[in-house]
């Protein structure tokens, strides 16, 4: 991945210009980063050490904290780091190694949630058939095919993105490296990248958005007319409205990034949403997951007993 450019270094863009607020700022991201760290750790160490937790749901789910941890990690240290600096410059190599890792995490996660979607349909619309249709097998199948997936879709972005041509301008106009703002800056024929951005991209988020909420409309549909009574109905919502509520906050600013062409989007309003689902989403996940599931917040509250 060699780049032909004279390029060595980029300048990230400040997430905000005013000087007095850097302070303030670098301590609420740095509060929202350790609290998203530690949160997640919780649930994946939870998931981890309670057997009565070993089923899909909360299989995924530890898939999900893994992914959060990780997605925030590749933005939000270097975000802290410019907030107290001067020089806000990213390598070339580390800025081409971010945009990996961001599309990689991201993705994954984007089609993580449809698989999650698509285990909810299973367990209420097919009750009987679950653990046969959701065994141990087809589930390591499936978080192993999105985690890979979900790379080579990234290397893609980051393979094509490496051998574009810099030859203006190294001042990227957003507060870390992604493909939109590097194609601003390239020289030559860009055209391929864009169809790869605006096709492929476009085509992983569109389709697992689709494929998610239409699961989660069979859901509604089936228990509005199949279910017996109203306890059955208020139960099985109520499993379904945290994970809902993750994809709503996960895909609304997310889809809206990477479904337009870059010539016509507004990188203020990009920046607003990347901070949405790479800083924000990742934070209230397990929170979400935590104040609305009965048998998480039970296992913590043994753990917490056990370690006093």
């Amino acid at each position: 991945m060699l780049n032909r450019t004279s390029v060595t270094e980029f300048l990230l863009l400040p997430v905000t210009d005013i000087q007095v607020l850097q302070p303030v700022l670098f301590v609420v991201f740095l509060a929202i980063y350790i609290v998203n760290v530690a949160g997640n750790a919780a649930i994946l160490m939870v998931v981890i050490s309670d057997p009565r937790l070993h089923s899909p749901m909360y299989f995924f789910l530890g898939n999900l904290s893994c992914l959060d941890i990780c997605f925030s990690t590749v933005t939000l240290p270097k975000m802290l780091e410019n907030f107290l600096s001067t020089h806000k410059a990213i390598s070339f190599l580390g800025c081409i190694s971010q945009l990996h890792f961001f599309h990689f995490l991201g993705s994954t996660e984007s089609m993580l949630l449809t698989v999650m979607g698509f285990d909810r349909f299973v367990a209420i619309c097919k009750p009987l058939h679950y653990t046969l249709i959701m065994n141990h097998r087809v589930c390591i199948q499936m978080a192993v095919t999105v985690w890979i997936f979900g790379f080579f879709h990234a290397l893609l972005h980051s393979v094509m993105t490496s051998r574009l041509n810099f030859c203006g301008s190294n001042h990227i106009n957003h507060f870390f490296c992604d493909v939109k703002p590097l194609l601003e800056l390239a020289c030559g024929n860009i055209e391929l990248n864009e169809w790869l951005l605006n096709t492929v991209t476009g085509t992983i988020a569109m389709s697992s958005c689709f494929l998610t909420f239409l699961s989660y409309f069979y859901i509604i549909i089936y228990l509005f007319f199949k279910a017996r009574a109203c306890s059955m109905l208020h139960k099985a919502l109520s499993t379904c409205a945290s994970h809902f509520l993750v994809v709503v906050l996960f895909y609304i600013p997310g889809v809206f990034v990477y479904i337009h062409p870059a010539s016509s989007s507004s990188m203020d309003q990009d920046q607003i949403n990347a901070i949405m689902y790479n800083v924000v989403t990742p934070v209230l996940n397990p929170l979400i997951y935590t104040l609305r599931n009965k048998e998480v917040k039970g296992t913590l509250k043994r753990m917490i007993s056990r370690s006093q």
